[in-house]
């Protein structure tokens, strides 16, 4: 698979996402945020973590507007897998490819441990790897991952599939992290080729650093 990989202004997870797809096997390319298009036979774009243009106005308020994001949207239109992780998340919250919104959190304080969530919904090319239920050790690292949406879309996103990870305790149930609606912490959109989430699979990777329960969610791009 060949994966695309976005670079803004401020941008610091590019090469731990580049590491996690490489040793998954995968060809990727870092893509400046100037860029027009996107190279040949991509398959998979993704919006790393960091803090774009210096999360300046709001987190990823200005990079929704880069040159690049035409062409991710085009591509996600077109049926083309797009993952944005933690800042990326933000970036497509804002322009405008998930649902929802992404706030300060409830503490108004930088969170950064191992988080356990639960696998809410597999039925996707994200998490087909997971089983439903399942429960996850994932890093986060975020102030701004307050998930926020309103309740009529959320009943919908429901219905539709589109909660995929909620921030738990080791036994699955919800637990508040940082004041998400529901405790959500990773969505999609409604034909599921979109996807976003605030905890960082590509930190979890090497049983060495805490954990190896990312491979999984990365490897079901795979599919």
């Amino acid at each position: 698979m060949k994966v695309a990989v976005l670079r803004f202004p401020g941008t610091n997870c590019e090469f731990d996402t580049q590491y996690a797809f490489e040793k998954l096997g995968h060809e990727t390319e870092l893509i400046w945020h100037e860029e027009t298009t996107l190279p040949e036979g991509i398959e998979l774009v993704v919006v790393p973590g960091g803090f774009s243009y210096g999360d300046y106005l709001r987190s990823g308020s200005i990079a929704r507007f880069a040159p690049v994001m035409k062409a991710v949207k085009a591509f996600a239109e077109n049926g083309g897998k797009v993952l944005g992780i933690c800042n990326g998340f933000q970036i497509l919250t804002e322009a405008g490819m998930l649902p929802g919104a992404l706030k300060r959190n409830n503490n108004l304080h930088f969170i950064s441990k191992h988080q356990t969530l639960c696998v809410v919904n597999n039925d996707n090319a994200f998490l087909n790897k997971c089983e439903k239920g399942e429960v996850l050790n994932i890093p986060i690292a975020h102030a701004d991952g307050n998930y926020y949406i309103d309740e009529e879309s959320l009943a919908q996103m429901e219905a539709n599939g589109q909660i995929l990870l909620r921030y738990s305790d080791a036994e699955g149930n919800r637990t508040v992290v940082n004041g998400s609606v529901t405790s959500i912490a990773g969505v999609c959109n409604e034909t599921k080729n979109v996807f976003g989430l605030m905890p960082h699979p590509e930190r979890a990777m090497e049983v060495i650093l805490g954990s190896e329960d990312g491979i999984r969610m990365l490897q079901g791009f795979e599919a």
